[in-house]
C-alpha cells in the first residue's frame, strides 16, 4: 500500500514508519518542519494516490503545557485537522483515514467506553485541546457519512517506549517520573514528585499500540477504539518500580501536593479492542518500563558525571 504519515518526526511516528516500511508499503512521512498543516496549502504538493493516511500530528505537550497555550491549542489544532480532512476529502477519497484521538477528551467523572467520548465534560485543565479531538472525531464521522469516506479513530493510553524524544519539550508522566528519579541518583538528590503520589495512570508500550493499530486499520472502518493495557497503577507504584531499578531509595521521595496532577484516575475500557482483536497480546508492563529506565540510566552514564556546584 502507499501510505501517507503526517506528524511522523513525534515520538509515536518514529515508530509507526518503520512499521510500515517492514510491512512493505511504500510511507510518504511529513513532520512539522518540511510540512506545515496550519496553512491551507500545505498538502497540495502531495499528489500520489494513497491508500490509507496516518494522522498523527497535534500541537500539544505534556504536563501543564495545555493550562497556558488553551488558545493557541484551539486555533492551531483546529486548523491541522480542518486542513488534513479538506485534503482527504478532496484530494484523497479513495484513502481510508486513521486518526489518533486522545483519552483526556473523555469524561473525568465516567467510565473511559468509547460510546462515551463525546459526552460530558472534559477536565478544565485540558478542555481547548480535548475538544480539538472530539471535533476531530465529529469531522471524521461527518465526512464519512456526506462523501462515503473511510477511517478508523484511535484513542491511545499514555504512550511509552524507547526513544522517546523530549528535548525542548515537557514530560509525560512516566518519563517524568524516571528522569527525576535517574537524576536523583546521580546528584544524590532528594525527589519532588507532583500531588499525592495516588493518582493513577494507565501506560502502553508504543511498539503495542503501532501493532494493534495496523491489525486495526486493516479490519475495522468508521469506529472509535480505544488502545491500551486495561490496567492502571498509582504515581507511587511507578516511583518504586523505577527507583528499584535505578537503585534510589523511595523514601526519600517527597510529594508535592500543591502541584497539577491532573484527573485522579484515567484507564481506558479495551473491551471494545479484546472483542476485535481477540488474538492481541502486549508486552508485560513491568519488563518494559525496567528496560526503559535501564536505556535513561544508560544514557546518562554516556554524558559523564554530573556538573557539581561551585
Amino acid at each position: 500500500m502507499k501510505v501517507f504519515v503526517t506528524g511522523a518526526t513525534g515520538f509515536l511516528g518514529r515508530h509507526l514508519v518503520p512499521a510500515l516500511r517492514t510491512a512493505g508499503h511504500d510511507v510518504t512521512a511529513t513532520g512539522s518542519a518540511g510540512c506545515d498543516l496550519t496553512l491551507d496549502a500545505s498538502l497540495s504538493r502531495f499528489t500520489a494516490r494513497y491508500d490509507q493516511i496516518w494522522h498523527l500530528a497535534a500541537w500539544t505537550q505534556a504536563g501543564d503545557f495545555c493550562l497556558h497555550h488553551p488558545g493557541e491549542q484551539w486555533v492551531i489544532n483546529q486548523r491541522i485537522n480542518t486542513h488534513v480532512l479538506d485534503w482527504w476529502r478532496t484530494a484523497q477519497p479513495q484513502a481510508k483515514l486513521v486518526a489518533i484521538g486522545t483519552s483526556c477528551s473523555y469524561a473525568s467523572n465516567g467510565p473511559l467506553v468509547e460510546a462515551g467520548y463525546l459526552t460530558g465534560e472534559p477536565v478544565p485543565e485540558l478542555y481547548a485541546y480535548a475538544m480539538t479531538k472530539r471535533m476531530l472525531l465529529v469531522g471524521l464521522r461527518a465526512l464519512a457519512a456526506q462523501y462515503g469516506l473511510r477511517y478508523l479513530y484511535l484513542v491511545p493510553s499514555t504512550l511509552f517506549g524507547s526513544g522517546y524524544h523530549a528535548s525542548g519539550r515537557q514530560l509525560h508522566f512516566i518519563f517524568d517520573l524516571i528522569a527525576k528519579i535517574a537524576n536523583g541518583v546521580r546528584r544524590g538528590d532528594e525527589v519532588v514528585l507532583w500531588g499525592d503520589g495516588y493518582q493513577a495512570r494507565e501506560l502502553v508500550d508504543v511498539d503495542d499500540f503501532v501493532n494493534a493499530g495496523l491489525q486495526l486499520a486493516a479490519c475495522v472502518d468508521n469506529d472509535i477504539v480505544n488502545v491500551g493495557q486495561g490496567v492502571e497503577h498509582s504515581i507511587r507504584w511507578y516511583a518504586e518500580r523505577i527507583c528499584a531499578v535505578a537503585g534510589y531509595d523511595p523514601d526519600r521521595i517527597r510529594y508535592d501536593e500543591t502541584a497539577y496532577v491532573g484527573v485522579r484516575s484515567k484507564r481506558l475500557s479495551t473491551d471494545k479492542l479484546r472483542a476485535l482483536l481477540p488474538g492481541l497480546t502486549m508486552a508485560p508492563l513491568e519488563s518494559t518500563l525496567d528496560r526503559i529506565v535501564r536505556e535513561y540510566l544508560e544514557a546518562l552514564r554516556a554524558r559523564g558525571p554530573a556538573a557539581k556546584c561551585a
